[in-house]
């Protein structure tokens, strides 16, 4: 009989789809890595398990403990589906610009959820960072996660994403394209890569309103760039520990219109209904369409899954009231 232990067993090994008609311009082979196949439908899965055995082995995290972490909500669903099966609390704080979905779930999945604002600067005591490191600090038995500085987000994807892309495209990828946040998935997967064959080429998405692709650039930590975004998932508006810059060859901005637009054209066109991210990764392929030759293999990799996002994205009235669709 073939089945797994609990369903942290299910975590990987998702499958490559090509991509076929919004790349029917592109030269070469687009392939997506369609991680909402993880049981808590996003890629976060598998740095949320991996940050959590690692704070086991070294004591970081103790039994009956609580996990507590700052969340756009996909690390916090991986974190609660370990959290389950393991034995542990959780409380995570998110934002207002969060969709409703995403709070819900992690409810559902038996978190404590606390909401902040999240247009006050990063060092206000508001502020969804301060409000998990206050926490962490102030809870008995608990330990905070802090994804964006946590080396075990990028171990994750080194250890399990990089090398599932390596294998299933036998080694031929040439370019690895995806949104960028905590920035463990680019840099695991790109270092990983770049140590199979250091000529392939790893791009970041990034958003208006965000300061990785100007920071990439100048080695300029720009504030004039920081502004209030709507796309979820990527951009920041600090510099996270696991972002290595070193492993990225450049990155492409994509405006909040475009992600919209792009998420519901995946659904519609290509029958993938994803997270917002996904149509910013998908609109910076083609933005890069100049880099890529007709023997290319890009692979881009797609987060979460479009049901955090049926209040938005996939929401004719809101899309409306954003100006985004007439």
């Amino acid at each position: 009989m073939e089945y797994a232990e609990n369903i942290l067993g299910t975590i990987g090994n998702t499958p490559l789809v090509k991509i076929n008609k919004l790349t029917e311009d592109l030269p070469c082979l687009v392939l997506a890595k369609y991680e909402t196949f993880n049981p808590g439908n996003s890629v976060k899965d598998r740095m949320a398990l991996q940050m959590v055995e690692d704070a086991e082995e070294d004591g970081r995290l103790q039994p009956g403990g609580t996990i507590i972490e700052g969340t756009s909500g996909n690390t916090g669903m991986g974190l609660a589906l370990a959290a389950i099966v393991k034995g542990y609390k959780c409380i995570f704080v998110t934002t207002d610009k969060q969709s409703k979905e995403k709070v819900d779930i992690l409810k559902a999945l038996g978190a404590e959820v606390v909401v902040c604002p999240t247009d006050v600067h990063p060092e206000d005591p508001r502020s969804y960072y301060s409000v998990s490191k206050r926490l962490g600090e102030e809870t008995p038995n608990s330990w905070y996660v802090n994804q964006y500085d946590n080396p075990s987000n990028t171990k994750g994807h080194f250890k399990t994403t990089g090398p599932e892309i390596w294998e299933q495209t036998d080694g031929k990828v040439t370019h690895f394209i995806v949104g960028v946040g905590t920035g463990g998935t680019i840099s695991g997967v790109g270092t990983y890569l770049k140590m199979k064959n250091p000529n392939v080429k790893i791009w970041g998405v990034d958003t208006y309103g965000s300061v990785f692709k100007k920071y990439h650039e100048t080695g300029i930590f720009d504030e004039n760039e920081i502004y209030p975004y709507i796309t979820e998932g990527i951009g920041e508006d600090i510099l996270p520990a696991n972002v290595n810059f070193d492993v990225i060859d450049g990155f492409t901005k994509v405006t909040d219109k475009d992600a919209a637009v792009y998420t519901q054209k995946l659904a519609k066109e290509e029958g993938m209904f994803l997270g917002n991210s996904a149509g910013a990764a998908i609109k910076g392929v083609l933005q890069l369409k100049e880099h890529f030759k007709p023997e290319d293999v890009v692979v881009v990799l797609f987060h979460d899954h479009g049901s955090r996002y049926v209040g938005k994205m996939f929401n004719d009235d809101w899309m409306k009231a954003q100006g985004f669709i007439e």
